[in-house]
């Protein structure tokens, strides 16, 4: 059938939005980006709705991923999620830790139905020219969740063992940095994603959230960093690496802020990311193009202060996008320094397979243009299994105390925690 594009309206985006959600909810495949309205370089996620699959792209165990998906894109809007163990495509890596929800490696869609929101208007793109009064009609009710005890991955003591252990590497010299997680996870009595996506938003708005439906698992992420952004021939990486918490007091939250932007641990850790991601970016970059845009940055958000630094590079004229994404996967910033090495220290000493946690969620353009946020702050469920996940970690140095990881790790996970009113 041929496809329709008009624009239209929103008197009540809110409420918009929640029936869109909800009726998008009915297809096995959906994903929706949003920048929240929060202040960002370079700008946050686009904020598109993506519903139903004409097509999808869930390669085989035998095809390289990058490349189905490569030719899968044919200058097509594409929409899904990169997980963390295609560094096992990239690397020669394997992944043998339990894998709790089982997400596959990589899932990527084309729509049958396309929202792009921009102010007080929607853009509809679909096949069904009477869709926007179908969603302004669409009868939506929330629904509440009932969610079981979460049940950690590692005690704490564990947790603190092994941290020391890691520093130990340290110390011998197999590593830099490493970025050290831990599992949380539990049953599912009932759940509404779409309700339970609104409200992570509510609580803890970042400029990368992201929700995506693949048949019976989801992905509510609450992102504050970007992965990787292409607009034109420039790519753009963010990574995080610094965390403060916030503080209702103005006078010790601004103190946070500068504690955090002077404090040499945390300097540290961003210098050796920003580092490797420069190094990552001039794989597929015109020489002499890497630039460091901004170097260590303080951005707060609901629960966090954080230190964010901006990389650009000019991508070669010859170079194909995905390249770029290959290039640069896993993102330095979840794995540490040098890459290889401590993508195998993360086997040897986490817990669970990390699936799509610390891997990347995001959209091509037709163009080839694209933007992928880092999958953290983010909740995974399954309601097949009924079970939900949630990962959490840290980088950890040679000056890194276990003590303290351990807490930021636990600052981390406030919002979800909070979310799926838990207490850790």
């Amino acid at each position: 059938m041929l496809r329709t594009r008009t624009k239209h309206r929103i008197i009540d985006k809110e409420q918009f939005l929640f029936k869109a959600l909800h009726w998008a909810n009915q297809f096995d495949q959906l994903a929706y980006y949003a920048h929240n309205q929060i202040p960002y370089p370079h700008g946050g996620f686009k904020q598109i709705l993506a519903v139903g699959a004409r097509e999808v792209c869930l390669p085989q165990p035998e095809q390289d991923s990058f490349e189905a998906l490569k030719q899968f894109h044919q200058d097509e809007w594409l929409f899904g999620f990169l997980g963390y163990d295609l560094k096992n495509e990239v690397e020669a890596l394997s992944s043998k830790n339990t894998d709790r929800l089982g997400f596959p490696e990589m899932g990527f869609f084309k729509a049958k139905h396309l929202l792009f929101f921009d102010g007080d208007h929607v853009e509809v793109d679909s096949e069904d020219p009477g869709l926007f009064d179908r969603l302004m009609s669409y009868d939506a009710q929330a629904e509440n969740s009932e969610i079981g005890p979460v049940q950690a991955g590692m005690t704490r003591d564990e947790y603190l063992s092994i941290t020391q252990q890691l520093r130990s590497h340290i110390e011998e010299g197999d590593c830099y940095e490493i970025n050290f997680c831990q599992e949380f996870q539990g049953a599912i009595e009932s759940a509404s994603p779409v309700d339970l996506f609104l409200e992570l938003t509510r609580l803890s708005p970042k400029p990368f959230a992201a929700f995506q439906k693949w048949n019976g698992q989801y992905i509510l992420s609450a992102s504050p960093e970007r992965f990787l952004k292409k607009q034109g021939n420039q790519l753009i990486s963010q990574p995080i690496k610094g965390t403060r918490p916030r503080s209702a007091d103005a006078e010790e939250d601004a103190r946070l802020a500068i504690e955090l932007r002077h404090d040499e641990k945390e300097m540290a850790e961003n210098m050796m990311i920003v580092d490797l991601v420069r190094n990552d970016l001039a794989r597929t970059a015109v020489t002499g193009t890497v630039e460091v845009e901004e170097m260590f940055g303080i951005y707060s958000f609901r629960q966090v202060h954080q230190m964010i630094s901006t990389i650009t590079a000019e991508i070669r004229p010859e170079a194909h996008f995905m390249e770029a994404i290959r290039n640069t996967f896993p993102m330095g910033s979840m794995t540490g320094a040098p890459k290889v090495k401590v993508m195998q220290l993360i086997e040897q000493y986490e817990k669970a397979k990390r699936g799509p946690f610390s891997g990347a969620a995001g959209y091509i353009s037709p163009e080839g243009d694209f933007d992928f946020n880092v999958l953290i702050r983010s909740l995974f469920l399954d309601l097949e299994k009924m079970k939900y996940q949630y990962q959490v970690g840290s980088a950890i140095t040679y000056d890194a105390v276990p003590e303290k990881e351990y807490e930021e790790c636990l600052i981390k996970a406030q919002a979800l925690c909070q979310l799926l009113d838990l207490r850790l």
